[in-house]
């Protein structure tokens, strides 16, 4: 009879722990897609919002431990009392009400989400902990923890399932309902689960106390989830900032992290030691090797930190499913671990785009993960070796490192071809004898993040203002005798020459005379008058303003302050000192500041707000090209620049012409071999008067007309995908 029930029992609890996991993750980019047109891409919004979500997650899994110490059948009876106040928070919608212009984020944010999902969010959160806690009980004992492995693959599931299969299938309207119908379902589990718990007299029967965790131990289950969930953030960061900016990248590094949890809590081990025991030799062959930024190979590099996140979390995660305690201590085990994962998320998310210039986090976490890492010596030998001569073993590895650091640094062009390949020999070489001695494996993996490349971003930040860093990216400044170039992350931001006051005056990549808005400026003349009202949409070096003459009125939207201050204030670029010495600049999101401007007040406006090849999606929706609109005069002309390594962004432009009465011609500007200062670009100009792009277009026959091929609706503030955008998908 018990073997019979055990397992449908076991499959009920199963089922709602993913319920509850894929919900949860669902709900974070759905609410986060409703918020986006009313609150805008400001990253103090969007860390705002971070730190909501990790609040709420620690506070739910601090109520389930907090519930632990009633019986199981009262835990479930407070559970579904808080689930059914919780449900009167649906559908899931914003409430009413916009910021107030002076609106503080770190208030308004908060209330707002708290508002409007706190109660389901802070509901469901708790989910993982508490059901685990109902199987121990309802299951006489047994081991509750490979549910946790199920808890996260629910994750998985919503976090793969809401870019791939929801946001691109439902309007936001019918993500909600669906959301609903699901949050309906995880309340009947979640009911029937509690009828599985035992009554009074079995339960205090089952009831066993163990000694609660000293602070030591909990100490060290905060380590353990610290690392993985701040690498998780830094990878995230790393890849996107000095590899590749490919779309949906972020959900490798978030979809490994779950998996991660999977099998390192699985019932069946083989998967999880395995890893465990060679993540320490990948760590090290790897860990420094990902810092030499090998920029040709910018997949093998993406794939290699993918790895490396892989492996570490698996082998932390198996440690914390090794340092676990009695089932009956669970809920405090996952509140340590909730906390830990929150700090790791406040280190890479917050505090490391203030502390540092550069994504230094990565390399400062994966040397935390070798500090973590489980480790064994590979052979006897080696560990009689450090066993009797440990002290000596490690000031010889200090010396030899020494001299191998001092060797990389003096080199002016860092280690290439053979002496790279003769370092990667002595790194495995010297691996093979301090794997399981901690001190010296530390050490030289210290040494290898240094030698491939850590030495090169220390000796960038010592250079003043050649790198500035915000929650937008890693600005740096690379001036040449020629020329002033500033990046973004691995993407050129913005190219000024050096020498005449005329070269310095001179548009040059997407903005050359030649490019789309390059046109448009020089006409803007012709087709406004002298005093042409001209806005532009994302800062950038500032060389748009040589397009300004005198008597026009201009205005830029710049969303980043590091960016204005770059462009401004520090000298390093100066088309705004020599073309627009007094330039108005607006900070905040450009969508929020426009809807803010007085109608018919601009008579062209460009609009080139893309960080690298990410899109601000509510710059792109119907209600934002009405935005457009309204402020652009009758006869005004809007700029679109579209492009982008990695998507095709014209059908976008072309639905939302279609669909607000625009007329529309796009430029594709292919400079000569021989003209080195411009760059490829991709333009589309828009006018509600025909005569407007007509005129633009008599002017160049490479003007042509955009296509819409109806495979891509008009996006909205209520829908939109990437998904059909994406070269070659």
């Amino acid at each position: 009879m018990t073997t019979a029930m055990s397992r449908p029992v076991h499959a009920l609890f199963v089922a709602t722990i993913l319920a509850g996991s894929f919900l949860l993750f669902l709900v974070q980019p759905m609410v986060a897609r409703m918020a986006l047109p009313r609150l805008g891409g400001a990253p103090a919004v969007w860390n705002s919002a971070m730190l909501v979500y990790q609040a709420l997650l620690l506070g739910g899994y601090a109520y389930a431990h907090g519930l632990a110490r009633f019986r199981p059948r009262v835990q479930a009876g407070i559970h579904l009392g808080l689930l059914a106040i919780a449900a009167l928070w649906l559908p899931i919608g914003l409430v009413a009400g916009d910021p107030p212009a002076d609106a503080d984020p770190a208030v308004w944010v908060p209330w707002l989400l708290g508002l409007s999902i706190g109660p389901l969010f802070f509901a469901v959160s708790a989910q993982a902990p508490l059901i685990q806690r109902w199987f121990a009980a309802a299951s006489g004992g047994r081991d509750p923890y490979a549910l946790y492995a199920a808890s996260n693959l629910g994750s998985f599931g919503g976090l793969i399932a809401y870019p791939l299969l929801v946001e691109p299938s439902l309007a936001l309207k019918g993500q909600s309902l669906v959301w609903t119908i699901g949050y309906g379902a995880l309340v009947l589990l979640v009911a029937a689960c509690a009828l599985r718990l035992p009554p009074r007299a079995v339960a205090e029967a089952q009831h066993a106390v163990t000694p609660p965790a000293t602070p030591r131990r909990i100490a060290y289950w905060i380590a353990l989830s610290l690392v993985p969930s701040g690498l998780m953030l830094a990878t995230s960061t790393y890849i996107t900032t000095d590899i590749v900016a490919m779309p949906l990248l972020w959900v490798l590094p978030l979809g490994l992290y779950l998996l991660s949890f999977t099998i390192a809590f699985a019932a069946r081990r083989g998967a999880a030691d395995m890893v465990t025991r060679i993540a320490p030799v990948t760590l090290l062959l790897f860990g420094g090797v990902i810092m030499a930024g090998y920029h040709q190979r910018p997949y093998f590099n993406a794939g290699i930190a993918l790895l490396l996140l892989f492996m570490v979390s698996v082998a932390l995660h198996t440690a914390l499913f090794r340092a676990r305690p009695a089932p009956d201590r669970l809920t405090g085990f996952y509140l340590a671990m909730s906390a830990g994962g929150a700090l790791g998320g406040v280190f890479a998310g917050l505090l490391a785009p203030v502390l540092f210039d550069w994504t230094y986090e990565y390399p400062l976490l994966i040397l935390a993960a070798g500090m973590l890492v489980p480790q064994q010596f590979l052979a006897a030998p080696i560990h009689r070796l450090w066993a009797r001569h440990g002290r000596s073993m490690l000031i010889g590895l200090a010396l030899i490192l020494g001299v191998g650091i001092n060797v990389a640094v003096l080199r002016a062009d860092g280690l290439t071809g053979a002496a790279n390949g003769i370092a990667f020999l002595m790194l495995a070489t010297l691996g093979l004898l301090t794997i399981g001695a901690r001190a010296g494996y530390v050490l030289l993996l210290a040494s290898a993040l240094v030698v491939f490349g850590g030495y090169r971003a220390i000796a960038l930040s010592l250079d003043a203002g050649a790198r500035t860093r915000s929650y937008f990216g890693v600005y740096t400044v690379n001036i040449r005798p020629d020329r002033r170039e500033l990046d973004h992350g691995t993407t050129v931001h913005g190219v000024q020459l050096r020498g005449s006051p005329a070269r310095e005056r001179q548009p040059t990549t997407y903005y050359a005379p030649g490019s789309g808005v390059g046109q448009a400026m020089l006409l803007a003349p012709t087709l406004y008058g002298a005093g042409a009202r001209i806005g532009v949409v994302g800062l950038g070096t500032g060389t748009l303003a040589c397009y300004a003459r005198p008597g026009q009125s201009w205005r830029f939207y710049e969303i980043d302050p590091a960016v204005i201050r770059i462009a401004r204030d520090t000298g390093q670029f100066s088309y705004l000192s020599r073309c627009l010495p007094r330039p108005t600049i607006l900070l905040g999101d450009a969508r929020i500041s426009l809807a803010q401007a007085a109608p018919d007040s601009l008579d062209l406006l460009a609009l080139d707000a893309f960080s690298s090849d990410a899109i601000p999606m509510h710059l792109m929706t119907r209600e934002a090209f009405e935005t457009y609109a309204r402020v652009l005069s009758d006869r005004g002309m809007l700029l679109v620049h579209i492009s982008n390594r990695f998507l095709d962004l014209e059908p976008v432009v072309a639905a939302a012409a279609q669909s607000g009465g625009w007329h529309a011609m796009q430029l594709n500007y292919n400079p000569s071999t021989l003209d080195t200062d411009a760059s490829a670009s991709l333009w589309i100009a828009l006018s509600r008067d025909r005569a407007v792009i007509d005129t633009l277009a008599d002017r160049n026959p490479g003007w042509a007309p955009i296509a819409n091929t109806g495979h891509v609706p008009v996006w909205t503030d209520d829908y939109s995908t990437i998904l059909p955008l994406i070269r070659g998908f």
